[in-house]
């Protein structure tokens, strides 16, 4: 029979290794593209334990505690860097945290910069860290996505899966060797 304080001892929640983090408003036109290639994505790995899917949406620094513990974190979301309409960027945690690379790039409040900054601060920074980005043409109050940037979502599914089918790789790799 348990005593009183084995019931009470709470169960430890196990915190999956691989975090994909989608952000972007929706009602903002192309800052929306982050939540639909999360949307997109996630479904591949439909019942994988090692993959958490959240979708961040414009919480900005809110997000911090779910950083905590993992290996791996993707972020997915529109990045503005005077690129073309629509090209698909991958940046690495070192380019995100540049000095003078934090500055707003989309128009949520709090962007990957400066999510990944406090979380380094706090000493809680995944590992791993990248950042799949789209190019905006509009960021305007409006549902949908410009052709250019809709048309860059199979690329952008694609660019994040590789890296986290690679990021699966590696934790059985740890497991396992």
């Amino acid at each position: 029979m348990e005593s009183p304080s084995q019931k009470m001892r709470p169960v430890p929640e196990v915190v999956p290794p691989v975090l994909v983090l989608g952000l972007g408003n929706v009602l903002l036109g192309d800052d929306g593209v982050g939540c639909e290639v999360l949307r997109r994505t996630s479904e591949k790995y439909t019942g994988v334990p090692e993959v958490e899917f959240i979708d961040g949406g414009t919480q900005g620094l809110a997000l911090l505690g779910y950083l905590a513990e993992r290996r791996t974190l993707v972020l997915l979301d529109a990045f503005a860097s005077g690129k073309s309409p629509g090209e698909v960027t991958v940046l690495t945690k070192r380019e995100i945290l540049k000095p003078g690379a934090s500055r707003a790039t989309t128009a949520h409040e709090g962007n990957a910069g400066e999510l990944l900054a406090v979380a380094q601060l706090l000493g809680e920074l995944p590992q791993q860290v990248l950042l799949v980005g789209i190019e905006p043409e509009r960021v305007r109050t409006e549902l949908g996505l410009s052709v250019n940037v809709a048309a860059a979502v199979p690329a952008a599914c694609d660019r994040a899966c590789e890296i986290i089918d690679h990021a699966l790789c590696e934790c059985v790799a740890l497991v396992c060797g």
